[in-house]
């Protein structure tokens, strides 16, 4: 029946969003993320972008709306179709990012990876393919692990849910393993000295993190120096809540 009910969606130019990506949760969560992401004032107005991980493609409006140029990628064949019908002439291709092939015609000028890292197994590897077609940017948010060990766990996911571990295991990094791993792929890596305005995102990574609650993080890796108060070049303890 949800097949049919589909079917008869795209026929009249809907299309019905896979589950849990137009949830109010998710919907809260995306729309803090773009604020936060609009309001680090990077140059990003007519690059070209490689889109990994884009689930339901509820970021990629924010790039076309700056007149950029952006390959849009997921792994998972529905969340593909769904993208194509949502964005119609645009570039829209399946890419797993634990595979061993990325997608022709980069180098990319930025890469935007949020909330994918947490969702692959082999994350030093994924890092690496990443680097290897970013021209400029690298836009990183994931979950990490709670304390201050650059330790990476391994976590088992459900990979029949939409949003999760295309192959069922997924990882949580720390924070600084995420730096330094950025750090060792890209000439410069940054904080910004905000969070998203949202309960997932800890201003005070002095305070201990309960193992049970939800950490994530914003990166900025850089093929060059950016001079921005709205940048850190370094871990920091304390941040401030977004915008």
């Amino acid at each position: 029946m949800r097949g049919l009910v589909q079917r008869l969606l795209h026929r009249f130019g809907w299309h019905l969003a896979p589950y849990p990506f137009h949830s109010p949760h998710y919907l809260r969560h995306t729309a803090r993320r773009l604020e936060h992401l609009a309001a680090l004032g990077l140059p990003l107005a007519g690059k070209t972008v490689l889109e990994v991980g884009a689930g339901a493609g509820d970021f990629t409006h924010f790039y076309l709306d700056r007149g950029c140029t952006v390959t849009i990628t997921d792994a998972r064949p529905r969340n593909v179709r769904y993208l194509r019908g949502r964005y119609p002439g645009q570039d829209v291709r399946q890419l797993d990012l634990e595979s061993p092939t990325l997608p022709a015609g980069g180098p990319w000028d930025i890469v935007h990876c949020y909330g994918v890292l947490y969702h692959t197994g082999k994350p030093e590897r994924v890092l690496d393919r990443l680097a290897s077609v970013c021209g400029e940017l690298l836009l990183l948010e994931t979950k990490v692990a709670p304390g201050p060990a650059p330790v990476v766990e391994d976590v088992c996911e459900d990979r029949h849910v939409p949003s999760m571990a295309v192959h069922g295991l997924g990882c949580l990094p720390g924070r600084a393993w995420v730096y330094r791993a950025l750090a060792e792929r890209f000439e410069m890596v940054y904080i910004p000295v905000t969070q998203p305005r949202h309960e997932e995102f800890p201003t005070d990574w002095r305070d201990p993190v309960d193992r049970g609650a939800v950490a994530r993080a914003v990166f900025v890796a850089s093929r060059r120096s950016i001079d921005s108060p709205l940048l850190a070049a370094g871990l920091l303890e304390r941040q401030t809540p977004g915008p």
